[in-house]
């Protein structure tokens, strides 16, 4: 049959979307495998004890920098040795308590600096940066300021460089608050997955991996040899190191030695954070790929996995795609089912693909333990599927070439499960983004009706698992927001937050107002627009699986009820021919889409089907009439499948989702008015 050429082009995108996330998906897998490569990383021994600097960039983290210089004052290694350098480009109370610890370890005869260079700019790799200007020791080690290295860290790390073409060796990250909530929980298990998968495998082999920005040591020439830190991306530790192994150093990951770390516990500073990473990904591809791929001495497989590394972010996008696609194509019939007829089969081709080779991987991963941790897959799907908005918007970010600062992910000094950080500054209020997973979560509802009353069941379960997602984000977003001055000089007074708060309660109750009310509008238009339409689908397979004129007759009549209410929601026009013509499609209009035809053809079919009843059943006359029955019920089905996609998008659906999103953005624009004077009051000088 002929397919309308709009759906012919969602399919194909639909199809090409499937496509390529199956090749990262697949290339995950086999990182998975290579991963299970047994390697000797026992170093050599040698009585070389190198002297080492140790960089800590902080930005107003007033919560844990003390911990950290703690941590780093407390390693073992010998003191004539061990610089530390404070890179503190902090503008709030971080800037007292850094020098205070400071001050009292530098008594104690520690070599320890408090580096202030009276700009942010660069942001984190700018101070990096800075700090290697007056650093002339053999390694350099990083921490962020969330990060708290064991005493043994530097004694256990540093035989790793008994090679003297390794450049970085890379430690794991630890959780030291990974069952503070599902969030955490979630969160652990990713960046499990992708030290002890990804990292693991690329070590192994002679791939490229990547450096984190911390818990990890540097050979200050593989730094210079490099070219630096460079300011130009978000995620300048993976830069640096794609550019070190591109020179022929050799980068290492050590799974054995594990840095605690805080995670994230407020939705809006994950986003930020994987905001962060996904643009950063984008923006070293556009710097790198070409020159990655013009060097002759990398292998081709290590191109190829480099694109893929560089790359893998644009899988968000897809997804979203895909989401936006799949009810379209759903509500024209289109078959999706991985073997025809067969739906059985497509949905153990999705559990197999995702979380059943996830099981798998998580065994090997945490042997014994595996159990405990297959239970947050769940969590972490639903949170892959919840960033996949906050991720695209960064992709578009980076491929605009859209300028934005470092925006660092706020740490709060949460280790217990009790510990709060609702009533501590540097809380984010959620952003523009939460707009869009709103939109997603109800297009989903959407979405799922259109699998239902298009006998596509099957579906249901993988989109709900992304409308979930979405809402969950989404409601963690809005949910997690506070407004907190981050100073806390007696000239900043409380009423800015108390007015803020306000603000807030206020926003929130108007957002759920506006969400209700969409809802209800939604399921209203979908009864009254694309309902009957279904229906009258419905009616057409009763025909053509009947040869009954009286069941016939009575399908025709409720078709024709049905008829009667879509016409009187579409507006007045004229075909091509100057006929009247009532059509969803308003724009570029065919007449296979004019329901005024489409009546008429039922009107002709209603009187044939009275011709019909007054034949004998055993003639020819009998048999021919009730085959031009089903031939036109065919024909009208395809018609109104072919129309049910421009339902959606009528004048009049377009105007209020217009209005809709307005008012949503109206909201979004006091909430960042108020963000805005807050963030004038705490500029320095005020």
């Amino acid at each position: 049959m002929t397919v309308n050429p709009f759906i012919q082009f969602v399919f194909d995108l639909f199809i090409v979307s499937a496509v390529i996330i199956t090749a990262y998906t697949c290339n995950f897998y086999y990182l998975a495998y290579l991963s299970r490569r047994r390697k000797d990383s026992t170093p050599t021994t040698s009585s070389w004890i190198p002297s080492v600097t140790i960089h800590l960039p902080i930005y107003n983290e007033k919560y844990v920098a003390e911990r950290l210089v703690d941590a780093v004052c407390a390693l073992d290694y010998p003191r004539e040795k061990m610089r530390i350098m404070v890179l503190d480009d902090s503008d709030d109370d971080t800037v007292q308590v850094v020098g205070k610890t400071v001050a009292q370890y530098a008594r104690r005869g520690f070599q320890i600096e408090h580096v202030r260079r009276g700009t942010r700019h660069g942001y984190k790799a700018g101070a990096l940066k800075h700090a290697m200007s007056t650093t002339d020791t053999d390694l350099v080690a990083i921490f962020d300021a969330d990060f708290i290295p064991p005493e043994w860290f530097l004694k256990r790390a540093i035989p790793h460089f008994s090679r003297p073409d390794i450049g970085m060796v890379q430690c794991r990250w630890g959780h030291v608050n990974e069952n503070y909530s599902a969030l955490t929980q979630a969160q652990a298990l990713s960046l499990d997955m992708h030290f002890l998968i990804e990292q693991k495998a690329k070590s192994n082999s002679h791939l490229f991996m990547n450096f984190n920005g911390t818990a990890g040591i540097w050979r200050r020439d593989c730094i210079e040899n490099s070219g630096g830190w460079h300011v130009a991306t978000l995620v300048e530790d993976l830069d640096l190191s794609y550019r070190a192994q591109m020179n022929g150093w050799k980068c290492v990951f050590l799974p054995d030695i594990v840095v605690d770390a805080e995670l994230p516990v407020q939705m809006n500073a994950a986003k930020r954070q994987q905001f962060r990473w996904a643009k950063g990904s984008i923006q070293c591809a556009i710097k790198l790929l070409a020159d990655i791929m013009m060097r002759r001495r990398v292998a081709i497989e290590a191109k190829i996995q480099a694109f893929i590394q560089l790359t893998r972010h644009i899988v968000y996008p897809l997804i979203l795609v895909q989401f936006l696609a799949l009810p379209v194509l759903l509500a024209a019939q289109i078959n999706l089912y991985v073997v025809s007829l067969v739906p059985a089969l497509t949905i153990a081709t999705y559990f197999a693909m995702g979380p059943g080779a996830f099981v798998m991987i998580i065994q090997r991963m945490y042997g014994q333990s595996w159990k405990s941790k297959a239970k947050i897959l769940p969590a972490l799907l639903v949170y892959n599927a919840g960033m996949s908005v906050n991720n695209t918007v960064a992709v578009f970010d980076a491929v605009l070439s859209k300028k934005s600062e470092f925006l660092r992910t706020p740490k709060y000094g949460i280790v217990a499960k009790g510990d709060d950080w609702r009533n501590k500054a540097y809380n984010l209020p959620f952003t523009q983004t939460t707009l869009l997973e709103i939109f997603f979560g109800v297009y989903g509802v959407m979405a799922i009706f259109a699998a239902i009353f298009s006998n596509n069941p099957v579906f249901v379960p993988i989109i709900a698992l992304q409308t979930v997602g979405f809402f969950y984000i989404a409601s963690m977003s809005l949910s997690h927001t506070r407004f907190k001055r981050n100073k806390s000089s007696p000239i900043h007074a409380d009423s800015g937050e108390r007015m803020a708060r306000v603000t807030y309660k206020l926003a929130l109750a108007g957002i759920a107002g506006i969400i209700v009310f969409g809802g209800y509008m939604a399921i209203s238009g979908y009864d009254s627009d694309i309902y009957p339409l279904d229906r009258m689908r419905g009616h057409m397979d009763g025909i053509r699986g009947s040869s009954d004129p009286a069941t016939i007759r009575a399908h025709l009549v409720a078709i024709q009820a049905d008829m009667e209410l879509v016409l009187a929601k579409l507006p007045e026009g004229v075909n091509k021919a100057g006929a009247p013509s009532k059509n969803p499609v308003w724009l570029f209009p065919n007449d296979s889409t004019n329901f005024l035809r489409m009546k008429g053809d039922v009107d002709i079919m209603l009187a044939g089907i009275e011709k019909i009843s007054a034949i004998p059943r055993d003639s020819s006359a009998y048999h021919t009439g009730m085959l031009d029955i089903s031939a036109r019920a065919l024909t009208l089905d395809l018609n109104i499948t072919d129309a049910t996609p421009y339902m959606y998008v009528s004048i009049a659906n377009i105007i209020f989702s217009t209005i809709w999103i307005a008012a949503i953005l109206g909201i979004f624009a006091a909430l960042k008015h108020k963000k805005d004077q807050l963030q004038e009051a705490d500029a320095p000088g005020v």
